[in-house]
């Protein structure tokens, strides 16, 4: 009889955990079964669950976008913005983790502040300077803008993690005549690797599903994967089986990579919450 209420709350919170797992799976699976339907197939109704599944939207994505180019752009924008942005907040954190001011905290909010801003907001100034600088359309002017986009959030996280390693153990590198060189690279590299490591692989993913400024500042030569999905979409209307053909390459990489990568994800997501 006591284990009664506990076996009910037990049932009712595992029937919805699956039914939320269902809820946010649900779009993404249909989508990796309209890609391979045919157009007349994936808007038939009722909608068909049973089919005779083609290759043919890939083939045909690939030989009208150039599929490698995008995927090309998006690994070269993505991973040179983590590490420009990494060796950027790297000594940032260092700096306010373990040479702490009274403006310390307040330049912290503020740079955590800048992340709350409508990005529509900086959309004018930043396409100028861009058109100016001749910057539009390239994988440098995306590289810049991704960095600096994913830049607060790095300090934020590597000050996390810096924080927690105790100052005393510098101070013993220090006193046993380190130089400053070689206590990030013998004492604070090794401790804190774990956090870089995570803060990495979060703005990766972060880099990589970045669609509002690849959107507006490249096209044809320098667009990612998410202006590869933009260009699905016609006055003539939409083609579902080759806009989720499209859809499900250019997803596919960073699912995979953050299937193997989901333990340190999870690690850098939840860092700090249950302190």
């Amino acid at each position: 009889m006591t284990r009664r209420p506990y076996s009910l709350a037990l049932w009712a919170r595992t029937v919805a955990a699956w039914g939320v797992t269902l809820l946010l799976f649900f779009p993404l699976g249909w989508m990796a079964l309209t890609a391979f339907k045919t157009e007349l197939q994936a808007i038939h109704v009722p909608p068909l669950l049973l089919f005779e599944p083609t290759l043919g939207n890939f083939h045909e994505v690939q030989e009208r976008s150039d599929y490698l180019l995008y995927a090309k752009n998006s690994i070269v924008t993505s991973v040179l913005s983590t590490l420009i942005g990494l060796l950027i907040a790297a000594p940032a954190a260092y700096s306010m983790a373990f040479f702490r001011s009274r403006q310390t905290r307040n330049l912290l909010m503020w740079m955590l502040s800048t992340k709350m801003m409508p990005a529509v907001g900086a959309l004018v100034p930043i396409y100028v300077l861009a058109q100016k600088t001749a910057l539009l359309d390239t994988q440098a002017g995306l590289i810049i803008v991704f960095t600096l986009s994913n830049l607060p959030i790095m300090v934020w996280m590597l000050y996390s993690y810096f924080k927690d390693i105790p100052n005393e153990i510098l101070e013993a590198a220090r006193m046993d005549g380190a130089t400053l060189w070689q206590e990030l690279r013998l004492v604070l590299l090794p401790l804190g690797m774990g956090g870089i490591a995570s803060t990495g692989l979060l703005c990766l993913v972060l880099a990589w599903n970045e669609a509002f400024w690849a959107l507006n500042l490249s096209s044809a030569k320098a667009g990612t994967l998410a202006t590869l999905i933009a260009s699905y979409s016609s006055p003539e209307g939409l083609f579902w089986a080759k806009l989720s053909a499209a859809s499900l390459m250019a997803i596919a990489p960073i699912v995979v990579f953050g299937w193997f990568s989901q333990k340190q994800l999870v690690q850098g997501l939840t860092f700090g919450a249950v302190k």
